[in-house]
């Protein structure tokens, strides 16, 4: 009956076993990055169930099986950084679902079967850094879903074929490192989607067509990076006008028949190189008004911007003399990401430590390879940017800055030392520091965090993942919210409901989420309230939560259930926050969620005058609250 097997980032050095193949009910399969060796067994094509499939970044070889084609519900394959040999086998046109074929990094040679044109679905096709030294098929234009087309790094030849032009839905295309010849086709003047365009190191000759201009938006939102590289080719005549104001000589280098190349200033001040990571200023992008040039920072702001000093502790510390954060000094902090300095895994990505040259400590989410690559965890990478940039809270985790780039893309935050919530309360020492006058702090501090996410903001923000793991504790266990990857704008001038897939965490998601997908901001409430009874009980509630809203709750007196690593709350204030704390959790539990308070009700139910307790504190049970 087993559904997911996940043991990626481990060491295991041994072949794939063939009863693989008795796994029937297997939807999720992750091998990724171990020492596995040897060839995919045949078995593997009885999982017809199966629909994620990771294998990269180990030691495997030989052919693809054709029974793969067999495994009909597959939408996610991933084989990259790999010793598989061979041409893609023609089955996997059998898998019609397929979205995203990850197949980089491995010795794949031509043939390639022109049935993959059927795969109308793929979003991903990624063939980079194999040995394809055939013509790419014409027919490839048919592949009217893709967003993201990677041939990179192959010996392809021939000519880029125009029916790429038919990609309108593409927004990265990397051909570079291959052997194309022929014109540039102007029919990816089409592509209006196009953020990154690759097409350096091959052998293109004649001009650069002006209908490029219609792809490459000159000044691009902050959210749309833009890339042209065209260096090293043999292309001549004029560089559109446009092109050559949009950016630097670097993306024209190594043609030298190429005229009108223009190093007026003029032109310099709207160049920018986007082959290179570059960091934007958080600063910069509060004013709209310059929203456009934030890309252009790095080589703008170093003749005007003084050495930046820390200012009451605020991101300006991190900052170096032109006003970016150097690349450089993030990969010097964390040698090139070295496990040893990763601290933590998330929902999609790992956490690092980094001591910054002027001493400030941050904390880095980067992507991983395969995520940064997806569509979806892209999105949530930059719905985190969004979200983070526009609420200023003193309980929301401080956005200091982050990189967007493809095969690099990270998080800049502001380091809690004392990690999760989730980790302190299942530290039996750390539990002790975190007493009873901290936690009600903690969860008062929560409460307004979502209290002004959801009717403080300009347009609300509605969570959807509120758990211990995303409450975060600095040095003096304050509680600060995090992970705002799946977060989601409410649009009250229609509807406070949406129609979302399921996010969050499992034993927080609110249980109306198990038949509908409307989500509002009464999903985070319920949330809310999981955690407040987690924080008082020292470890999640369970399978209790159904207990306290019925009947036989009379029986459960509140002392009991509290964390029994703590001393009895003998204090008023504190017996009186405790019972107005777990009061207002039982409401939030609700099953109806029209029954929940709004977090706005509870921040303010927090604010005012404590009353006295009706009852001596042992004597109170949950039924009565």
């Amino acid at each position: 009956m087993l559904e997911v097997v996940d043991i990626h980032s481990n060491r295991i050095d041994s072949p794939i076993p063939p009863e693989v193949g008795n796994l029937k009910m297997l939807i999720h399969l992750d091998l990724s990055s171990n020492k596995l060796h040897g060839t995919i067994p045949p078995t593997l094509g009885l999982l017809s169930n199966l629909r994620l499939l990771n294998l990269s970044q180990n030691d495997l070889d030989g052919f693809i099986p054709l029974e793969i084609g067999n495994c009909v519900n597959l939408y996610h394959i991933d084989l990259e950084d790999n010793f598989f040999v061979g041409p893609i086998p023609s089955s996997v046109a059998k898998l019609r679902n397929l979205t995203h074929l990850y197949l980089g990094g491995n010795s794949f040679t031509c043939p390639i079967p022109l049935s993959l044109v059927y795969l109308t679905n793929l979003i991903v096709l990624d063939l980079h850094g194999n040995k394809f030294d055939c013509a790419i098929p014409l027919k490839i234009g048919d592949l009217y879903s893709l967003t993201h087309l990677d041939l990179s790094f192959n010996n392809f030849t021939g000519s880029i074929p125009s029916s790429i032009g038919n990609l309108t839905s593409l927004t990265h295309l990397y051909l570079q490192e291959n052997k194309l010849g022929g014109s540039i086709p102007m029919d990816i003047g089409n592509l209006n989607n196009l953020m990154f365009l690759d097409l350096s190191s091959n052998n293109l000759v004649g001009k650069i067509p002006i209908e490029l201009e219609n792809s490459i938006p000159i000044f691009p939102s902050y959210f749309s990076p833009v890339s042209l590289n065209l260096s090293y080719n043999h292309l001549s005549g004029p560089i559109p006008e446009k092109l050559m104001a949009a950016f630097t000589p670097a993306a024209f280098l190594g043609n030298k028949d190429l005229t009108q190349f223009d190093e007026t200033p003029a032109h310099r001040r709207f160049s920018v190189v986007f082959h290179m990571t570059v960091f934007i200023p958080l600063a910069t992008i509060v004013s709209s008004c310059i929203v456009g040039s934030c890309f252009l920072i790095r080589r703008t702001k170093k003749s005007v911007q003084p050495k930046t000093t820390e200012k009451n502790g605020n991101f300006l510390s991190i900052w170096n003399y032109d006003g970016g954060i150097a690349y450089e000094d993030i990969i010097n902090a964390t040698e090139d990401f070295d496990i040893k300095y990763c601290i933590g895994t998330g929902g999609y990505g790992s956490v690092y430590r980094a001591r910054l040259p002027n001493g400030k400590v941050v904390a880095l989410k980067k992507l991983h390879r395969l995520e940064a690559e997806d569509p979806s965890f892209d999105k949530s990478f930059r719905n985190e940017v969004k979200h983070l940039t526009e609420v200023r809270h003193r309980s929301i985790i401080k956005l200091h800055g982050f990189c967007l780039h493809r095969r690099c893309m990270f998080l800049v935050y502001e380091y809690m030392e004392n990690g999760s919530l989730f980790c302190v309360l299942r530290d039996d020492v750390e539990a002790v520091e975190l007493d009873w006058s901290k936690r009600i702090n903690l969860v008062q501090d929560m409460a307004h965090a979502l209290s002004y996410m959801h009717h403080d903001c300009a347009q609300p923000i509605v969570h959807r993942d509120i758990s211990s793991n995303n409450i975060l504790l600095n040095s003096k266990m304050q509680a600060f919210v995090s992970d705002f990857g799946t977060a989601r704008l409410l649009n009250h001038d229609s509807s406070s409901n949406f129609t979302t897939n399921i996010g969050g965490t499992y034993g927080y998601i609110a249980p109306e989420l198990a038949y509908t997908l409307a989500v509002n901001e009464k999903c985070d409430v319920y949330s809310f309230g999981v955690v407040a009874m987690e924080t008082m009980m020292g470890e999640h509630p369970g399978d209790i939560i159904s207990t306290f809203l019925t009947s036989s709750g009379e029986d459960i007196m509140l002392h009991k259930i509290l964390d029994p690593r703590l001393p009895f709350p003998r204090e008023n204030s504190i017996a009186r926050s405790i019972v107005l704390i777990v009061s207002l959790a039982l409401a939030c539990l609700s099953t109806n969620p029209k029954s929940r308070p709004t977090m706005k009700q509870v921040s303010e139910a927090f604010l005012a005058q404590k009353l006295p307790l009706v009852k001596p504190f042992h004597e109170i049970s949950l039924a009565q609250l």
